[in-house]
């Protein structure tokens, strides 16, 4: 995306705002005061919607008690389904394909075990080595369980850089002996952006299962599981989504796959007429709800419809536009400004937008993280991801591109002054 040349000035940040079709969202969101806030990958701002929808629920309970179930204004007993209905939009699946439920390790076990079943050769799990750990760990118990070793079968696409995965490498391992494949659709890291269209059909050229998990991208980047025929998918609530620290996640599976048989049943994956007769005999939704274990935290997952409301009215289309633009002005400004011999940054995420999701990975030649702390002393809120990456995230609904050109011009005062000398290299237990 090209911009005109008079970029690098405020004036043309601050123009860029005022033509912002998306600009009447910000007031509806608590911004931490004095804060400049990039983090919404980790964890998005609470809304005045997502506020406004917990207090009603707190009300329910408070006055209705156990007839929430029932007859609150959103039945609790039917909850999950209609916000996985609601959110279905987002990601392009049929309602009955989506479900919130569990968190994001535990509906990536109760996925894998379904879909993960050995037969022949076809024994071993491909993923990749840049994943987030949680996801690696939760494929290395489910071949423990089926006993496999891992060390054996789960195949790690490797990284020729560290940072990003080449697509091509990935086939190339969609070998004969791959029962299932296992993805994130945007390395967390980095925020390259998996082409999850082009690597289902190849998948299923091959006779294997492909799964992905989106919660880097899911609120960010629309989606069209059911039409790429995504077999399964999975992703988290509380990043692009904004619906609060540990909100439940959301569980996809197509629908040509209802008639599996869930490997990790529970009473709310029962049919759902039938879920209070109370039969010892396991028969499972057949929809995503199917793969339900535990009763949902009502009180947990309230918020996730207001901040849902919130992502319909914009539209996710028009989200990921502005997406692209913010993150195509931040990538453009650092390399005007500050990738050179004297500043030492480095762009670590995809230029070309199709490729990379909603935030932007930096690094510095020596001091990327002590230059991290002092933006967060400086009152902006980014994240710090080992060994050496900085996470710069301007969210559509919320940040502004007058904020991207504060932060750029943060980083670059930080280098002029040398101010990342007066923080230590001792990292904190959340970075």
């Amino acid at each position: 995306m090209k911009f005109a040349k008079n970029k690098t000035n405020r004036q043309f940040a601050t123009d860029l705002d005022k033509n912002d079709r998306l600009k009447n969202l910000r007031h509806r969101f608590y911004i931490p005061e004095n804060k400049i806030y990039f983090d919404g990958n980790s964890l998005g701002l609470l809304s005045k919607d997502a506020e406004q929808s917990l207090n009603r629920v707190l009300d329910e309970w408070k006055n209705q008690a156990i007839g929430g179930w029932l007859n609150a204004q959103r039945p609790w007993f039917y909850f999950a389904e209609q916000i996985g209905e609601m959110a279905a939009k987002i990601v392009g699946a049929k309602p009955e394909e989506l479900i919130l439920t569990g968190t994001t390790t535990v509906n990536i076990h109760a996925l894998i075990s379904t879909f993960y079943q050995p037969k022949g050769k076809k024994t071993k799990i491909l993923a990749d080595e840049l994943n987030f750990p949680s996801d690696i760990y939760a494929l290395q118990g489910q071949l423990k369980i089926k006993g496999f070793d891992p060390n054996k079968h789960l195949v790690l696409v490797p990284s020729d850089d560290g940072n990003l995965l080449d697509e091509q490498k990935i086939v190339e391992m969609m070998t004969d002996e791959v029962a299932v494949v296992f993805l994130p659709s945007v390395l967390y890291r980095s925020g390259q952006l998996l082409d999850m269209e082009y690597l289902t059909n190849e998948a299923h050229k091959r006779d294997i299962v492909i799964g992905f998990d989106c919660s880097h991208s899911a609120g960010a980047v629309p989606h069209h599981f059911s039409d790429w025929g995504v077999d399964f998918a999975l992703f988290c609530s509380y990043k692009y989504l904004n619906g609060g620290p540990g909100c439940a996640a959301f569980l996809y599976i197509n629908k040509k796959h209802f008639d599996k048989e869930p490997q990790l049943p529970g009473w709310f994956g029962y049919k759902k007429e039938k879920q209070f007769d109370l039969l010892i005999d396991f028969d499972h939704e057949k929809s995503a709800g199917g793969w339900q274990i535990s009763s949902p935290g009502i009180l947990g997952t309230s918020p996730i419809e207001g901040a849902l409301n919130i992502t319909l009215e914009a539209g996710i289309e028009n989200i990921r536009k502005k997406s692209v633009h913010l993150t195509s002005y931040l990538i453009c400004l650092i390399e005007d400004l500050l990738e050179n011999d004297h500043y030492q940054f480095k762009i670590m995420t995809p230029r070309n937008p199709e490729q990379r999701s909603g935030h932007v990975a930096i690094s510095h030649a020596s001091e990327t993280y002590r230059i991290n702390e002092a933006l967060k002393a400086r009152g902006v809120v980014p994240d710090f991801r080992p060994p050496d990456i900085i996470r710069l995230a301007p969210i559509a609904l919320y940040n502004t591109f007058d904020e991207v050109w504060q932060v750029v011009h943060h980083l670059k005062e930080i280098v002029d002054q040398q101010e990342y000398l007066n923080f230590s290299t001792d990292k904190r237990a959340i970075t």
